[in-house]
């Protein structure tokens, strides 16, 4: 089909999140690169938003998606058939993961991930109300945008989910707002929307005293951090901390749609009675997801992409801070967030960044930054070639 045509249905019949889409045609990709139908290749810096860890279409993963297509796909809603690569990749978790997380729940995106943690909170503590921080995001959908840290995408689709508390993160002195009441705390270890957002003066730890003195579920959302991002297999592991629930979704399932939350088994128990069928999903841990995350895990293992990030992250900033108009590059591994003199440049420079081939995004709670995000496979190589760009775009 004539790509002007492609581009006239897209803005006709496909929902769309905003007034003025990108509306980029992409007809294949590749490790970090996009190929447009107008013969353009893009670099790409944000891997879907953090998903596409291990580059587009790594054979491998590519390989195990065609395996497990044809020996079967979805057979049965969840939880009713044993199949082996829902099983496989839940001890691969539990392997990964301290003792206490060990039951997965599997569902199909972060915002789902993030909704069963919070039933899963309120069903075994018995308790309403949930706590967030300001300038947080956990997904979309009605229960997580309750627990939204900007009032700004909230307010149209009130009333949400009542006996929510928003603190500020890194305020230690607002922990004591969390109280026997309280079913769970819902936080980022890194807020990533907000722009990178670091933990400061030991919150996390404070955090999970507070919790664990008052016996509220301490909730790590890792659907932006997870899986490698930050330099380990998940952010917590650098923090000295460990929750009661942790979500994953985006890298998680390879560049297929898969996310979980994940907790110990007597918790994560309280969902089989009173009701029975207490939490449910049709799709959730679709077997051929499943299969692609097991072999992201193992591209991740076997090239040794965990041990190659801090490097490549510390490549990043070098460039970056050499650049006048750059304020700031802050983040953690390969969630970067580069933060620019004012908002007009960084609108300025986005008109850039698609005519010079390369694909950014911006972040929900920060308007004076863009994001790095690019697969953990991209190599030094790359990381200077996708440099001179940003330079490129900063200067003209």
């Amino acid at each position: 089909m004539h790509t002007a045509s492609l581009r006239q249905l897209f803005l006709q019949h496909v929902a769309q999140t905003s007034s003025a889409p990108m509306a980029l045609e992409v007809l294949r990709a590749e490790g970090i690169y996009l190929y447009l139908a107008d013969g353009r290749r893009f670099i790409d810096l944000v891997s879907g938003v953090s998903v596409s860890a291990v580059g587009h279409c790594h054979p491998k993963v590519v390989e195990a998606v065609k395996r497990q297509a044809e020996q079967y796909m979805h057979l049965m809603v969840y939880g009713e058939y044993v199949q082996s690569p829902q099983v496989m990749l839940a001890q691969r978790l539990a392997e990964l993961l301290p003792q206490n997380l060990s039951s997965v729940y599997f569902v199909n995106s972060g915002s789902e991930a993030n909704e069963g943690a919070m039933k899963l909170a309120k069903r075994y503590s018995g308790r309403t109300e949930m706590v967030a921080f300001k300038k947080a995001y956990h997904g979309s959908t009605q229960g997580v945008l309750s627990l939204m840290g900007d009032e700004h995408y909230k307010r149209n689709f009130r009333p949400l989910l009542p006996d929510v508390r928003m603190l500020e993160f890194n305020n230690v002195e607002q922990l004591q707002q969390i109280t026997s009441c309280t079913a769970c705390v819902l936080v980022e270890p890194i807020q990533a929307e907000a722009g990178v957002a670091l933990p400061q003066h030991d919150f996390l730890k404070r955090l999970r005293k507070r919790c664990t003195g008052v016996g509220a579920l301490l909730i790590f959302d890792e659907v932006q951090t997870g899986v490698g991002r930050t330099g380990s297999m998940f952010a917590f592991e650098q923090f000295g901390v460990v929750p009661d629930v942790l979500t994953l979704a985006k890298a998680f399932g390879g560049g297929m749609p898969l996310g979980a939350f994940i907790s110990s088994k007597e918790i994560m128990s309280s969902l089989t009675h009173n009701p029975a069928l207490g939490h449910i999903t049709t799709f959730g841990g679709h077997p051929v997801s499943c299969a692609a995350a097991l072999a992201a895990l193992d591209v991740i293992e076997s090239e040794r992409l965990l041990a190659q990030v801090h490097a490549k992250s510390e490549r990043f900033k070098a460039s970056m801070l050499l650049n006048p108009k750059v304020k700031e590059v802050r983040g953690r591994g390969l969630l970067l967030a580069v933060e620019l003199l004012d908002t007009d440049l960084l609108q300025r420079f986005f008109k850039r960044t698609l005519e010079k081939g390369l694909a950014l995004d911006w972040f929900l709670h920060c308007n004076t930054a863009f994001r790095i995000a690019p697969p953990l496979t991209i190599t030094e190589q790359e990381v200077d070639e996708a440099c001179r760009l940003l330079h490129k775009c900063l200067d003209s």
